[in-house]
């Protein structure tokens, strides 16, 4: 039984002694970085998402992205999804520049530049109106 324990006692001595405070900091970093985990640049990730279906043959959809762009670009949507996109798209309100509609779907700008529309083959329209913009000046 002696030579088990002797085995065990030289295997631990290979480990470079730490202090508990070092593990404990290193312990709470990696749980900080799986937490609270930062963006890619040029990445975006969905963080709200309500419906509301309360009227008939209507719903109203609200989401909140949080995005990590790069120089000259701004959250937007790309293929229905939250993406990057060119900060002039949205200065200029050129919403469908961005293709935000599906492929199958057609885009239209709204009369008053205030969002767009994405028609679907068979009919359906999904219209999509923008908030005021904290970000750029004139982007209302």
């Amino acid at each position: 039984m002696a030579p088990p324990v002797q085995r065990r006692r030289d295997a631990c001595a290979r480990w470079p002694t730490m202090s508990s405070t070092f593990w404990a900091v290193l312990l709470l970093t990696a749980l900080l970085l799986l937490c609270c985990g930062q963006l890619a640049a040029g990445t975006c990730e969905i963080v709200t998402l309500d419906r509301d279906s309360s009227q008939p043959r209507r719903t109203i959809a609200r989401q909140t992205a949080r995005c990590a762009c790069k120089k000259g670009q701004i959250a937007g949507t790309t293929r229905a999804r939250p993406a990057c996109v060119d900060a002039g798209i949205v200065r200029k309100k050129q919403w469908c520049e961005m293709v935000p509609c599906l492929e199958d779907e057609g885009c239209d700008l709204l009369v008053n530049k205030s969002g767009w529309t994405c028609t679907q083959p068979g009919g359906r329209v999904k219209t999509t109106t923008m908030k005021r913009c904290r970000e750029l000046s004139g982007c209302v």
